[in-house]
């Protein structure tokens, strides 16, 4: 990475060979790959699947991508402390929570007329504005609400000065290639620069700058603007859900300690040597668990349109998270309230 730190998938690796309370367990990891290799050839699950959801956009299109970098920009900290008083936002007839809230409150300023995903707008946008778009029908205010508004104001303003008040316009500078987009992201705009110090070296996890090319790619089913000839080189995305789902499947193991931590709701800070040895065992663990998943992708003969990559395994694994609240609730998650995931 330009900022000198390890990139996320070098970091997850030594993290991972240096963790004292987080363990890649191969057995799991094995176990989480055959579970998902087969779910994935049985639904088709694939770049598609991102387009699908009914509150993404249905266009892939410069207007569409600029949609997405305001929705990643604003992709962080929407758990509860109280489980029965959450932030939600009551669209289309459902109750939407989590990061489907956030796409909701986008969607239904847009319909309104607000110039939501325009920086000439969200650079100045005020604090009653932003407090409008992001109403709620529930008691709960939306969590960290000056910083996502300090966010906004941030990286609208280097758009405007640097990119013609367009994303799209970074997207095209980096001709295709996931890896100098990446770069241009935490380089560009500070409030995507997800890292950290550990065990002596900078490592950088990267949660928000890596969903923004991943959704990019997604919108775009991975043409136009989508196109990225390195899109492989993406990890998953470190955050609070998807390493539960991998202490679930049984591909990560935390100490006692840390669990004994977890269940008494601890609220860790944000580059804690435990956080970052959940987050970057999860990044290693899922690089793991492709492997693997190309390996069985390799040995079936009946398999040749199927893709595999750390993307589309994180995407599925926090879908079968929502899926499946009770069962993987059993498994605590480490809370940390910071603007990195």
């Amino acid at each position: 990475m330009m900022s000198g730190a390890l990139s996320p998938r070098e970091s997850g690796r030594f993290i991972a060979e240096t963790s004292k309370d987080v363990t890649v367990n191969p057995d799991g990891v094995k176990k989480c790959a055959k579970y998902v290799y087969e779910e994935v050839k049985k639904t088709g699950y694939g770049v598609r699947s991102w387009r699908e959801n009914e509150l993404h956009p249905k266009t892939m299109d410069e207007a569409a991508v600029n949609w997405v970098f305001v929705a990643d920009a604003l992709n962080f900290c929407f758990w509860s402390q109280d489980p029965s008083k959450k932030y939600y936002v009551d669209y289309r007839g459902k109750r939407r929570t989590g990061y489907w809230c956030l796409c909701a409150a986008l969607n239904r300023a847009t319909e309104e007329g607000i110039h939501i995903t325009d920086p000439n707008f969200y650079a100045s946008i005020t604090q009653d504005q932003l407090a409008s778009v992001f109403r709620s029908e529930s008691e709960m205010d939306i969590p960290l609400f000056q910083e996502r508004l300090d966010v906004l104001h941030q990286v609208g303003q280097v758009l405007i000065q640097k990119y013609e008040g367009s994303f799209s316009n970074c997207v095209k500078k980096c001709n295709g290639s996931a890896k100098d987009l990446l770069n241009l992201i935490v380089t560009e705009f500070p409030p995507f620069r997800d890292e950290a110090d550990y065990n002596g070296k900078r490592v950088s996890l990267h949660k928000r700058a890596q969903i923004l090319i991943a959704d990019v790619w997604g919108c775009c089913e991975g043409q136009g603007l989508g196109t990225f000839h390195d899109i492989d080189i993406i990890t998953m995305f470190a955050d609070y859900r998807v390493p539960q789902v991998l202490v679930y499947f049984g591909a990560l193991q935390y100490s006692h300690a840390l669990l004994e931590l977890l269940r008494k709701d601890t609220l860790m800070k944000n580059g804690d040597r435990l956080e970052v040895e959940i987050r970057g065992c999860s990044i290693w663990a899922t690089e793991l668990v492709c492997e693997e998943a190309r390996r069985l992708k390799e040995a079936d003969t009946d398999s040749s349109d199927l893709q595999i990559n750390s993307i589309l395994i994180d995407e599925f694994l926090w879908d079968y998270r929502r899926a499946h609240v009770q069962e993987t609730d059993s498994i605590p998650y480490h809370k940390v309230r910071c603007i990195y995931y």
